[in-house]
């Protein structure tokens, strides 16, 4: 059971990395004819079904909100249940 909870982890750690990438390459604009667009297009389809979730959540709390804090959250959550793991 260790190496699948290392596993699990490892997952999260990796998705937690691809989540604040993200981020940082979505303050830069992208040009669609590059070749790193299709990796960036890579990081948005792996990613936006959580923070698409977290953020569609956010505007229903928080109409009108001009900040996307759903790279935060989701870091925050994928914290807690790392740790929630981790404590099994």
């Amino acid at each position: 059971m260790n190496g699948l909870r290392y596993l699990i982890i490892q997952a999260i750690d990796i998705y937690m990395f691809i989540i604040i990438i993200r981020a940082i390459l979505s303050w830069f604009p992208v040009n669609p004819h590059s070749a790193f667009f299709r990796v960036y297009l890579f990081l948005v389809t792996i990613t936006e079904p959580v923070l698409g979730w977290i953020r569609n959540f956010l505007r229903r709390v928080f109409p009108g909100s001009p900040f996307d804090f759903s790279p935060i959250i989701a870091i925050v959550l994928l914290n807690i249940l790392r740790n929630l793991i981790l404590g099994i």
